[in-house]
């Protein structure tokens, strides 16, 4: 099947938000939503697959119409812009929480417990607001942690102490904290802080699309995702289509069907999309 065919075939977009469908300042450009409005019209769902909290999600969904349910915090939850249910949810154990804290006490690392609704920091972690990579995050201050272990989606350790950081990190891998998967990484607008986010096991935005293609009753090959970044690419190791904008790095260029011309300060995706209603209207 050339992608021409696999175009018209597709029922449903999903696409990453940020460095991929929004500028660098957050914005989408109108030629986007126009396109996304037309590719609606269609029939073809809409949706987001993203790092952001659930809350963070839904002021952009109204925005752009989209009534899919959202993909959040990188595969942790699916939910529902329109009525709030939850086809997904999957909370860090207990027990891996509890020995992030005792870690993050332990090394003088920041931490932060990522809920639904909101990041929950301490005085001790007042700056996390300022250094936190989780775009349009709600913050909440909280005396202690203790009445917010349970129903935790994620769990933020973050410092610029290079090697209690790795430490921290080597202490989630396996076999330490089985039912737990890790990423490590360097912060997008701060490189010398490091992140490390835990989260339950299979949560991944490729593992949550699985489970969002069951709930639509759509067929991996009737999708296409987009994305930019290393969270992206359990959704590109999919049989979906799949886009990456010319920002993206090397990895995700390198898995993609199809790079677009333009970065998404660009409107990137805005090829991708003419692309489609293009198949579908011929």
């Amino acid at each position: 099947m050339n992608n021409t065919e696999r175009l018209k075939n597709i029922k449903l977009i999903v696409s990453d938000l940020d460095g991929t469908l929004l500028s660098d300042s957050g914005v989408i450009g109108i030629e986007t939503k126009n396109l996304i409005s037309q590719l609606q019209d269609c029939g073809i769902i809409f949706a987001f697959a993203t790092g952001r909290l659930h809350s963070a999600v839904t002021g952009i969904a109204k925005e752009l119409s989209i009534k899919a349910p959202v993909i959040s915090l990188d595969g942790s939850m699916i939910k529902s812009t329109t009525n709030g249910s939850r086809i997904y949810e999957s909370f860090v154990k207990k027990r891996h929480v509890k020995r992030a804290l005792k870690l993050a006490e332990e090394h003088l690392l920041n931490i932060v417990l990522c809920h639904d609704e909101a990041i929950y920091y301490t005085d001790r972690n007042s700056n996390m607001p300022m250094l936190s990579d989780k775009y349009g995050a709600k913050y909440k201050e909280v005396t202690s942690y203790d009445d917010y272990i349970n129903r935790t989606l994620e769990v933020v350790l973050f410092s610029d102490a290079a090697n209690p950081m790795r430490y921290a990190r080597d202490r989630f891998l396996f076999p330490f904290s089985i039912g737990s998967s890790i990423s490590f990484y360097k912060s997008q607008r701060l490189p010398n802080i490091s992140y490390l986010e835990i989260r339950r096991s299979g949560s991944t935005k490729g593992k949550g699309l699985e489970r969002l293609l069951k709930h639509l009753k759509v067929k991996p090959n009737q999708t296409a995702v987009i994305g930019d970044w290393y969270n992206d690419i359990s959704l590109f190791e999919t049989d979906a289509f799949k886009v990456a904008v010319a920002n993206a790095i090397p990895e995700i260029r390198k898995m993609a069907d199809i790079v677009t011309s333009k970065s998404n300060n660009d409107e990137g995706a805005v090829e991708f999309f003419k692309n489609v209603l293009k198949a579908k209207r011929n």
